[in-house]
């Protein structure tokens, strides 16, 4: 087995007893499945194997990492309803004040409006919070399941022709080899029709498949393991709340023999090959206050039966045809084609070859999808800190719902890469949360609405979390904002109907009740306020500021929409006293507080005073130029640094300042230092978030349409000077395909899906453009600067193909 260090910030030691003789020296000239992650070694069985190694698989429910051991394969699974703490603990306060404390925000407003700023630790004090053991076991965290264990005691040390993989198109990850002459082969995917994870284990010689199956789980709980008929099932529950779990594995064999054991193990012998389906269950339920359902075995058996009946083929067959149905809604090509070497030498030799490193960006675009895809499916939670994918019991920040920025950065891809269905575990878990929400507006502020601070889990945490760093009420406003730009990209009147608008009304309420008036200048603001993790607690600090500005936008936008005078003039009247949150400070740049205290020197990852760059539409080159050269002014200083989520973001920014190269920049850095050989984002440690948070940057760099026309690559880099997307969605409901050669747009596609009228923006239109139906007749359009619009009829296909160069 080759030994290497990982690209990035941390270094692989490979400890494996399994011998692997490497794969024939690849011919780098020969091309590579464009979107296929390989290995010509498997994963290491320890914990950092499995961060920058193992291969990931989902079906928004469970998830599944693959290892790829030769004689002892090891499957991790997860299932996102397994999590410690919670009502099942006792003193669980769903994050709120275990005594009421009269008079305690008054007193810290009044120390604010007296000294300015002061000590977040003070805040948390005056609310009774401090950082506690006792009360981070209250809130929990996210765990394992377990891991499905294969022995192959007959396969020899040594194995041939190895190669692990992960097909990105097919959702599927296999592992081949070849040992003692004969060819295995295991493919592993994790069917969201079926609700399971399959894995096939073959061999080209017949009866060559002999291994022994078992479940282990971690020791944090009580466990029995029974097999019967071929199916293991571990059963028991937390240790922590007493959460009731349940796994069952199928084992199907084709020849050969199948032995039950005692010790709850399945011994397979002289197979042709063997079906293997993984289910999980809790008795978890999404219903405050209890969040207690009922116990998984019937449901779960009724699952794994059901697949059992179907049979490998027709499992693949259905996964294949509904993975296909949402990653290929998006093609990308940006030049460059992938050499035949392993991803790992892929990553680290990134930035010495243009055209491998533009077909390695195509691959990390297009994997951003697919952790979405195998994360986040309708009917689940949402995708936490790490997708569904967690090896610990103790996982880095609970593996939780962190509300500052990253929870809402999984879900900046959905709606622009053609995913917008697989946000609705976002809309009903932030639905979820106004119920609990609303007591902890009550108890803690006396104001009605909902409200949500930091970090949440999924028994309904809304309370303010007792570390310093953390106090942010403005989650839950955040959040409401992203559920109404989901109508935004679909017009879906329902959707604004019966969860978008009530959601952002009651959000709303709260915030009526929590701005204060500065005595200064008569402004409404967020008292206190701070800027995420950074400086004192504070009157009016710009991000505060900033995502209120964009609810009450929104908010009388949306009160429009639904006929709703009475709240669109209230909404107005709001605006017209609320503090914007926008001044340029005395170095030029863009104030992160009401007061002009920012610290040139300052590099700390959070630049959250940027929120009206993005994900907001307050600030732009095109609308405000002073304040995005502010903007600007404010991320130089930052500098480029930072982990990898806080890259991602600044991707986002730059893309939005129409700074492409800058843009790509960063989307280098992210690659080079923030990047591990499985690609998975890290953090330090691994936080998926900078997956998603670059795919959606990248997609920035090829269109906005934040600012009403659809802006058509407004940053692209000169490292792409030539290239086709298809399947991008603009706000607006329509879809839209780009080609460019030399730097220049050349033809776009649009299908609109509602109709009416279409505002395209690019440079290139000046010098003349036609407009055709799918049928090729000719369509009438206006033109003033560099904006066409024409009218599209629904379901309409458009063509615009740029006639003369500039």
């Amino acid at each position: 087995m080759k030994r290497r260090l990982l690209a990035g910030p941390i270094a692989l030691l490979i400890g494996s007893a399994l011998a692997v003789v490497p794969a024939v020296q690849a011919q780098a000239g020969r091309a590579a499945e464009p979107y296929t992650l390989w290995y010509d070694e498997p994963a290491p069985d320890t914990n950092e194997g499995w961060e920058t190694r193992s291969l990931p698989i989902g079906n928004g429910a469970m998830g599944a990492a693959v290892f790829g051991g030769v004689r002892a394969e090891r499957l991790q699974f997860n299932d996102k309803t397994l999590w410690t703490g919670g009502p099942g603990v006792p003193d669980y306060t769903y994050g709120n004040w275990d005594t009421p404390r009269p008079g305690a925000l008054e007193a810290i407003r009044e120390r604010i409006w007296k000294e300015g700023g002061i000590s977040p630790n003070d805040v948390l004090a005056a609310l009774g919070l401090k950082s506690d053991t006792p009360r981070h076991r209250r809130f929990g965290a996210y765990q394992s399941f377990g891991d499905v264990r294969l022995a192959f005691p007959d396969l020899p040390e040594q194995a041939g022709d190895y190669r692990r993989r992960l097909d990105l198109a097919r959702g599927v990850a296999g592992v081949s080899f070849t040992a003692g002459g004969v060819r295995h082969t295991r493919e592993y995917f994790a069917s969201a029709p079926a609700g399971v994870v399959v894995a096939r284990l073959a061999a080209d010689r017949p009866g060559g498949v002999a291994f022994t199956a078992k479940i282990a789980v971690p020791a944090n709980r009580s466990a029995t393991a029974t097999a019967g008929n071929g199916r293991i099932t571990v059963k028991g529950a937390l240790t922590s709340n007493q959460m009731a779990y349940e796994a069952q594995l199928q084992v199907l064999t084709q020849g050969g023999t199948r032995t039950d054991n005692p010790d709850g193990t399945v011994t397979v012998i002289g197979a042709d090959s063997a079906v293997l389906i993984l289910g999980t269950g809790t008795d978890y339920a999404a219903d405050y206050p209890t969040y207690k359902g009922e116990d998984p075995h019937a449901k779960l058996t009724a699952r794994v039966d059901a697949a059992a009946r179907k049979g490998y083929a027709r499992l693949l067959a259905a996964h294949r045809a509904d993975h296909a149905a949402l990653f290929d809604r998006v093609r990308l090509d940006l030049g460059g084609s992938l050499p035949e070497i392993p991803t790992d030498d892929l990553l680290a030799g990134y930035g010495t070859d243009p055209a491998a490193d533009r077909a390695l960006e195509r691959l990390f675009y297009q994997y951003g999808r697919y952790l979405l895809i195998a994360s986040s499916r309708p009917g689940s939670l949402p995708a936490n800190l790490q997708g569904v994918w967690n090896l610990h019991e103790a996982p880095p920040w609970q593996s939780d719902y962190h509300l500052n920025i990253n929870l809402q950065m999984n879900y900046w891809p959905a709606e622009m890469t053609n995913l917008a269905e697989l946000a609705r575990p976002l809309h009903d878990y932030v639905d979820g949360l106004r119920e609990p929400g609303r007591v902890t507006a009550k108890q803690m502020y006396g104001a009605d609405g909902w409200v949500a601070h930091h970090a949440s889990n999924i028994f309904g945490h809304t309370g303010a979390w007792d570390h310093p760093a953390y106090f942010f009420p403005e989650s839950g406003a955040w959040l409401s904002l992203q559920l109404y730009d989901h109508y935004r990209f679909t017009l879906d009147e329902r959707f604004l109907k019966r969860t978008a608008y009530p959601i952002m009304k009651e959000t709303a309420r709260f915030w009526l009740d929590f701005l204060q008036t500065d005595p200064r200048d008569g402004k409404l603001v967020s008292i206190p306020s701070r800027s995420p993790e950074i400086g004192p607690s504070t009157a009016g600090a710009a991000m505060s500021q900033q995502i209120l500005w964009h609810l009450f936008t929104d908010l009388r936008e949306a009160a429009q929409q639904m006929d709703d005078g009475r709240q669109a003039a209230a909404a107005a009247d709001v605006l017209a006293k609320l503090d914007p949150g926008l001044r340029i400070g005395k170095w030029g740049q863009l104030q992160e507080w009401k007061e002009d205290i920012d610290d040139p020197a300052e590099t700390h990852r959070h630049v959250s005073h940027l929120f009206s760059v993005h994900p907001g539409r307050q600030v732009s080159p095109r609308t405000t130029p002073e304040l995005a050269d502010a903007a600007k002014v404010s991320l130089n200083a930052r500098t480029d640094a930072g982990t990898g989520w806080s890259k991602a973001w600044k991707i986002n920014f730059w893309a939005r300042l129409l700074d492409g190269d800058r843009a790509h920049k960063l989307l280098r850095d992210q690659l080079q230092t923030s990047t591990l050989a499985n690609l998975w984002d890290t953090h330090p440690p691994f936080q998926i978030d900078g997956n998603f948070g670059a795919t959606s940057g990248m997609t920035e760099m090829l269109l906005q349409s934040h600012l009403g026309a659809i802006d058509l690559l407004p940053a692209l880099p000169a490292a792409w000077p030539a290239g086709r997307v298809d399947g991008l969605r603009a706000r607006g409901a329509h879809t839209i395909g780009l080609t460019w050669a030399a730097g220049r747009l050349s033809e776009v596609r649009v299908t609109s899906e509602r109709g009416g009228a279409v505002k395209l923006r690019n440079d290139a239109f000046r010098g003349g453009i036609r407009i055709t139906t799918g049928h090729g007749r000719p369509v009438a359009h206006t033109m003033e600067g560099d904006i066409v619009t024409f009218r599209a009829r629904p379901g309409g296909d458009y063509r615009i193909v740029v006639t003369a160069p500039r």
